[in-house]
């Protein structure tokens, strides 16, 4: 039986079980939205601000010398950038639960609208990163 399979009661025991690494992911997941949301605010302000000044007749020449770092492209990149890390991480690592919990390969897949060989690149992506951890620790300081 697969968990999409499962009766809703079938969680109850979860409650009792410690935090796995998808629960360390979902709340590196959950402190990465907000840094992002504020970041966006910000840039939405500054966005703006822009507005404001170009409304004012200003040439682009006059305002983006004087524009204020991080620049609102920047931004825009870094939370792209750190919300794919966090959100690839807890999406691997979901995965590895899903399949730790008796899910397919194929169902977590389809639970996650992706192809079986994606999923399954998930869990190996898991474990190649376990690997090189371990090999890290297995090295002696020098």
């Amino acid at each position: 039986m697969t968990t999409t399979e499962r009766g809703a009661d079938d969680g109850a025991d979860l409650r009792d079980r410690p935090a796995d690494d998808a629960d360390t992911a979902l709340a590196a997941l959950a402190a990465q939205l907000d840094t992002s949301v504020a970041a966006l605010s910000s840039a939405r302000r500054r966005v703006a601000e822009l507005q404001e000044l170009r409304a004012q007749g200003l040439s682009w020449r006059e305002i983006v010398p004087r524009e204020a770092r991080p620049l609102i492209v920047e931004t825009l990149t870094r939370t792209l950038d750190g919300l794919g890390a966090v959100g690839g991480r807890f999406r691997r690592e979901e995965a590895v639960a899903l399949h730790g919990e008796g899910e397919s390969i194929a169902g977590i897949g389809r639970l996650f609208g992706v192809s079986r060989q994606r999923a399954s690149a998930y869990l190996q992506e898991h474990q190649q990163l376990l690997e090189r951890g371990a090999a890290r620790e297995d090295r002696p300081e020098v």
